[in-house]
């Protein structure tokens, strides 16, 4: 249980000494980030920003699922492209593919999709064009 606050003691000096007093018992020596700044220290902070930190710490997305699948969409092309074999590359827009046809015959929720499949050909050719074959 932690003491009392004297009366005759301000606040500030009160909170002060049990700061000095834990300092000299050695309480702060081993605590997790010391010596490391502090971080987003003076950003503005919005109502949910300790919400967005977690999420982002925990790899999780807080975007809808239309705009989730648009952005995959993008990182499967760009994935296609820098794919090893042409296997691979017409595996992963096909994987995309199927995600988006699903997306069409049952709208996600957020903004619409506007996304029609890859043609497949066409970047497997494009593939093909850049590795020289």
């Amino acid at each position: 249980m932690t003491d009392r606050k004297p009366r005759s003691m301000t606040v500030e000096t009160w909170i002060e000494r049990r700061i000095r007093e834990a300092e000299e018992r050695g309480a702060f020596a081993d605590l997790p980030g010391r010596g490391r700044p502090i971080a987003d220290l003076g950003r503005p902070r919005d109502e949910g920003w300790w919400l967005k930190r977690k999420m982002r710490a925990e790899g999780l997305s807080y975007l809808p699922p239309s705009l989730l699948l648009r952005k995959d969409v993008e990182t499967a092309l760009a994935d296609a492209r820098d794919a090893a074999s042409e296997e691979d590359a017409r595996e992963i827009l096909e994987d995309i593919n199927a995600r988006i046809r699903a997306a069409i015959r049952s709208p996600l929720d957020g903004p619409p999709l506007n996304r029609r499949p890859v043609d497949v050909a066409a970047a497997v050719a494009a593939w093909r064009e850049r590795r020289g074959r």
